[in-house]
């Protein structure tokens, strides 16, 4: 795939995705206005991001980056009844597995729940609710991870709108869910269930009829030992934690928050929010659109091609999100306020929101940059180098959270928290979810430094002339609209305390001066829209 191909792909992914991602805050919205942050609400998301969590993990995860370079290299070397016979023995195998999975999660929720959030033993009522919630949405891994699949066979085709739209489906059917469902239930916590269902089966639906407009539509038949199957399988067992280890931190911090202040899991769902909107927007649209050209480069043993490609991706993710990360970090607080400080949120939610949104923020050029690197290597089908890599960073992630934990309790614990046990006292000082966030900054910094030194040491990668150049003039732009935003900030303050309305408008108002700010700067330093298509 050429440049401009890329880059159309990455616009067309990206803005369905940014029409996700904007019915994605509506949906935060509409949820946090009409609940609040509270133990109901905490046990909806720990119900939400299990099965979440699984989908990730294994189907747009490890299933994504395996599937994708196999099906590619099918597609490009032999017929299409091949590749048809591949997706009726895929969608077989995959949905039946899934199957077990799903009933398996079903039956076992308590001890699932009980896995995952610990510190609601103690909560029965707490607990109950996360178990009739995981219920209802765990079959939504079943639905969801065969649109995964759908859409890794449609993103090969170049087919990118689509799959990137599906999730807009799912927000839609959640906010219906809130707004709508939530007031007509005795738990009305219960709709949020019933909308992550009823999500799960809409996308797989809305996907089908562009899967047979390409001829893939076919019966699923299990495949268990078809050796492209088998093939898949063997590369998917290393990036079960490599491709997903952001999510599986954000489960990991799911179990550690459950024993902190009450709320602390909502928060960090607005936070994984904010980080997830430049995050998929344009590091997930780059990963999704370089992986089939990078396997097609590899194929076809175009190594010129390979290292133009990624190295384009890197600059482009660069270009997105170390302004992103500046814009968030200035204007966390205005944003909290405005959009979610409705209803049952209140100000104090905004400020503990704030705290965890600035630490996860400070880690997004990391995270970008990782979603371009990993394609570098699933493309050769070296699965085991990101495994190894994942590992070390799980491991570093864990410690580094505990130790920020027990840093924050020493510095912010009042006399009444140091003088009960540890878990009781961790789970009576507000803020110490700030330390998750911190934790996965560090650590996805420390992955992207492990990546590409494996990426240097394999020789695969030649990097293009006019980085140094692409960095000071991105920086220096950076620099241009935080200071625009500083000057915002300064002249407009009590944000928790304005009416809506002129929260609205300063907010719009800062965020049109700081994209100005940094388009000006960027054209005024040499930059150039032909620049996005690369050399």
């Amino acid at each position: 795939m050429k440049k401009s191909s890329l880059l159309r792909g990455v616009l067309s992914f990206s803005s369905v995705t940014m029409l996700s991602r904007v019915f994605g805050l509506v949906r935060d919205i509409a949820i946090n206005a009409a609940f609040g942050a509270n133990a109901a609400t905490d046990a909806f998301w720990v119900a939400f991001r299990i099965p979440n969590f699984m989908r990730r993990l294994f189907a747009e995860g490890s299933f994504s980056t395996a599937f994708v370079p196999v099906f590619t290299e099918i597609k490009e070397t032999r017929s299409h009844e091949d590749l048809k016979a591949l997706m009726g023995r895929v969608s077989g195998t995959l949905g039946g597995v899934l199957l077990v999975v799903t009933a398996l999660g079903i039956f076992f929720a308590p001890q699932v729940a009980s896995l995952f959030a610990p510190g609601s033993l103690d909560q029965p009522h707490k607990l109950d609710l996360t178990i009739d919630l995981l219920r209802l949405t765990f079959p939504f891994l079943w639905f969801v991870s065969l649109t995964a699949m759908v859409g890794g066979a449609l993103n090969s085709f170049d087919r990118f709108a689509m799959p990137a739209f599906a999730p807009v489906l799912l927000n839609l059917c959640m906010i219906a869910g809130a707004v709508w469902l939530a007031p007509r239930l005795q738990v009305p916590i219960m709709a949020m269930g019933w909308a992550v269902l009823a999500g799960g089966v809409v996308q797989l639906i809305f996907l089908v009829p562009s899967l047979r407009r390409i001829g893939l539509l076919t019966r699923p038949r299990w495949g268990w030992r078809h050796p492209d199957v088998r093939r898949i399988m063997r590369l998917m067992l290393p990036t079960l934690f490599s491709s997903s280890i952001y999510q599986v931190n954000l489960l990991l911090d799911t179990v550690i928050a459950s024993f902190l202040l009450t709320g602390s899991q909502s928060w960090l769902s607005l936070s994984t929010r904010f980080l997830e909107l430049p995050l998929g927007v344009f590091g997930v649209a780059l990963g999704t659109v370089i992986l089939p050209a990078l396997s097609r480069h590899f194929v076809d043993k175009n190594g010129d091609g390979y290292s133009r490609s990624l190295d384009w991706g890197l600059r482009i993710a660069l270009l997105i999100a170390l302004p992103a990360m500046v814009a968030l970090l200035m204007l966390s607080t205005p944003l909290i306020a405005t959009l979610f400080q409705h209803g049952k949120f209140n100000a104090f939610d905004t400020h503990m929101a704030t705290l965890s949104i600035m630490a996860f923020v400070s880690g997004l050029p990391a995270f970008a940059l990782v979603k371009v690197l990993l394609p570098a290597f699933y493309s050769r089908q070296d699965t085991r180098t990101p495994m190894r890599i994942s590992v070390a960073v799980l491991i570093a992630n864990m410690a580094l959270a505990l130790s920020f934990i027990a840093l924050l309790f020493v510095w912010w614990a009042p006399a009444a928290a140091r003088q009960v046990g540890w878990l009781d006292g961790i789970a009576q000082v507000p803020g110490l979810h700030m330390a998750l966030g911190i934790a996965s900054a560090l650590s996805s910094y420390l992955q992207l430094a492990l990546l590409w030194h494996g990426l240097r040491r394999a020789g695969v990668f030649q990097r293009q002339p006019g980085w140094l150049r692409h960095l000071l003039r991105v920086t220096l732009a950076c620099a241009v609209m935080a200071a625009v935003l500083w000057l915002g900030r300064e002249h407009w303050g009590g944000w928790t305390t304005e009416p809506t309305w002129t929260r609205i408008w300063r907010l719009a108002a800062m965020v049109a001066a700081g994209a100005t700010a940094y388009a000006g700067a960027l054209f005024a330093g040499g930059f150039r829209l032909r620049d996005l298509r690369g050399a």
